[in-house]
């Protein structure tokens, strides 16, 4: 069983995958997207569905501090269906609040440099997307 975990934005999709045994996630790349063209990176994403044989998704759901589900929300929303829709595996919507400032501030205390920050930022946003998605469901 490997999970991938997702970090939907307009522009890039950050990619991350579980270790066989569901433990650990690890990160795998970043996907060029174009929301506004429709163009979703799902031919890639079911590229790497084949090499790491996943069985299910995990999509970062932005929902705002106050619980409510805003524009960037929707999106991870609608992110899913065509997930479910193109793949026919389970989709789990992950609540990602403060994920990529988390990221972001990891990468900064890892001392990367701003230039190679924004390289990596999705991608180790969907790493923590779904480590947190994993650890919860370890228990």
């Amino acid at each position: 069983m490997r999970a991938m975990g997702l970090d939907v934005g307009t522009k890039t999709v950050g990619v991350a995958v579980s270790d066989a045994l569901g433990w650990t996630a690890q990160g795998i790349e970043t996907i060029k997207i174009n929301e506004e063209n429709g163009e979703f990176g799902l031919a890639r994403v079911g590229e790497l569905v084949k090499e790491y044989r996943v069985t299910e998704f995990v999509v970062g759901f932005p929902k705002n501090m106050n619980n409510t589900v805003g524009p960037r929300g929707e999106a991870s929303i609608a992110y899913k269906e065509k997930l479910e829709e193109e793949f026919s595996l389970p989709v789990t919507l992950w609540d990602e609040r403060l994920t990529t400032m988390a990221a972001e501030r990891v990468l900064i205390e890892a001392d990367v440099r701003r230039k190679n920050r924004k390289k990596v930022i999705d991608k180790m946003a969907a790493v923590m997307i779904l480590q947190g998605y994993l650890d919860r469901k370890s228990f």
